[in-house]
């Protein structure tokens, strides 16, 4: 397989209202033909948690309803599904995604390593760390991160060094400083990026959390392939060729991995 599709979802998903949200996240993908679809950070609870208490309440494990609604879907639409969820481990609480391949039982979780804002205060630092899930049905190698983990070039570049040909980044995305770097992420380490933000805006108390939606996908030189608006419910959909990510080399001389020099690099961990 050489080309493929790729869906990313961008929509308002309501503050603590799973049903709605998991029938509207079904409405927006009903009969949609791609190979692979992203929805955003969060997409079945909404975003602006204050306690732990209040995620607690919602909050499910891997394999509960919304693991089985992702998993069911991923096999209706065959096509690899990347969602946002609210996690329960125990006693414990993560903001995370699930990537679910048609053909697996098994969910791969990743939980955000780098909690943004008000999150410190309602989940627990992800332990999974950064990871590539392969697909050779459909020869795609997928690196899985959350929002504010694009801040950190590390994030982006262990997955680029573990061969992700497409990074996705399910995100509820407060400010545009990331359309800035995002671009940059995909050149520096050639290769696909998949931003699935949101819209709409969550009160809570006194503070107003505005999202600004725009969410898009870039090709291996950082081009915009496809983008939204920062308001309109939408399925932005492009091909893709994960192939062309795997030549890390930009001249007959230059690869950008190759040519790393991590013996100099190492010096900046001894720094405080």
């Amino acid at each position: 397989m050489d080309s493929l599709k790729l869906a990313v979802v961008q929509f308002n998903p309501l503050f603590r209202n799973v049903e709605d949200n998991l029938k509207r996240i079904a409405e927006l993908t009903d009969d949609l033909d791609a190979d692979i679809i992203v929805l955003p950070e969060l997409c079945t609870s909404g975003y602006f948690f204050l306690s732990r208490d209040e995620v607690a309440e919602i909050a499910e494990p891997a394999d509960g309803r919304t693991g089985m609604f992702f998993r069911d879907m991923a096999r209706s639409r065959q096509a690899i599904v990347v969602a946002g969820f609210a996690e329960r481990s125990g006693d414990r609480l993560f903001n995370s995604c699930l990537l679910s391949i048609p053909e697996a039982d098994e969910l791969h979780i990743y939980r955000k390593t780098h909690l943004f804002y008000k999150e410190v205060n309602c989940f627990d630092v992800g332990d999974t760390g950064f990871f590539v899930v392969e697909d050779p049905l459909r020869d795609v190698r997928i690196g899985p991160m959350i929002c504010y983990d694009w801040r950190f070039p590390e994030a982006t570049r262990i997955l680029a060094l573990q061969g992700a040909d497409l990074i996705v980044c399910p995100s509820d995305l407060t400010t545009d400083v990331w359309r800035v770097a995002m671009p940059g992420r995909a050149i520096e380490n050639k290769v696909y990026v998949a931003v699935a933000s949101r819209t709409g805006s969550e009160k809570r108390g006194d503070e107003t959390l505005k999202f600004t939606g725009k969410s898009a996908v870039y090709d291996f030189n950082g081009k915009e392939l496809v983008g939204a608006g920062p308001e309109e419910s939408i399925v932005l959909q492009v091909e893709i060729d994960p192939q062309q990510t795997r030549d890390k080399s930009f001249n007959p001389i230059n690869d950008i991995l190759s040519d790393r020099q991590p013996q100099f690099y190492s010096r900046l961990t001894d720094r405080t």
